[in-house]
């Protein structure tokens, strides 16, 4: 039986603001992050369809809170929250958040290669 921890986990991310600690289990990579300073991350998807994330996203916020923008308008979660969000929207942190996520990782991998080239592209 798969399993991913923060300790365990193939990838681990650190910038400044944000955590993360990755892996996979079957088709799904498996996320442990936490934000210590707000941004909000529209800039980076821009050139994806809509500007948008296209991966849907399952999570649980262990403490503090983040809002998802979608064309529907902005959905907030706090501590406590499991949630769901589908493809075409965009995150904004706040600090003193840490969340799990879970996401397919063929359609996390296509965002992630273009918010990459964005942040290299900002310095």
């Amino acid at each position: 039986m798969p399993k991913v921890s923060t300790s365990s986990a193939d990838e681990h991310l650190e910038t400044p603001g944000y955590e993360g600690h990755f892996g996979e289990a079957m088709d799904m990579t498996i996320g442990f992050e936490t934000y210590t300073a707000d941004a909000d991350l529209r800039d980076l998807f821009v050139g994806l369809p809509d500007d948008r994330c296209q991966a849907p996203h399952w999570g649980y916020v262990i403490e503090g809170k983040l809002v998802f923008h979608t064309a529907e308008g902005p959905e907030e979660f706090v501590a406590g929250d499991a949630y769901f969000v589908g493809p075409g929207h965009t995150p904004e942190l706040f600090a003193g958040t840490r969340v799990v996520e879970f996401s397919p990782t063929k359609e996390l991998q296509d965002t992630i290669e273009v918010v990459t080239r964005n942040m290299e592209a900002a310095g």
